[in-house]
Parts: C-alpha cells; structure tokens; sequence
C-alpha cells in the first residue's frame, strides 16, 4: 500500500468544497487501482469507485463532531 498519501487540506475546515471531497476521492481511487486513468474497458468501474468514495467522504464530514 502506498504511505505517500497527501493530505489535501488541514485537519478541519468549517467549508469543505465538492472539489475538495472529489479531488481526494479521485486520488484514493488512482493509489488503490494503481492506475492514474482506467483503461477504457475499466472507466465505468473506475468512475463507479471515485463516485462511492465522494459519496462516504461526503457523509463522514456531514456527520463528523468537532469539539473546541
């Protein structure tokens, strides 16, 4: 497993944008496959996995408690 993933903003932000969620689902989807871009007979699943990992990133900053 790579070690070498990058952190793409500081540890809590109170705005999270859809790039940033997309971006780092993007970037897990490329470390696991190892792929930077599908094959084409590989997009539809490729684009599936970075969709799924949006969608849990998204509901994990919606449900997360912060506390000061």
């Amino acid at each position: 497993m790579c070690r070498s993933i990058k952190t793409l903003r500081p540890p809590f932000q109170e705005i999270v944008t859809e790039e940033d969620m997309r971006a780092a689902a993007l970037q897990y989807v490329r470390k696991i496959s190892g792929f930077r871009a599908p094959a084409a007979h590989n997009a539809e699943a490729f684009d599936q996995a970075v969709e799924a990992v949006y969608a849990a990133t998204a509901q994990l900053l919606a449900t997360l408690q912060v506390r000061r």
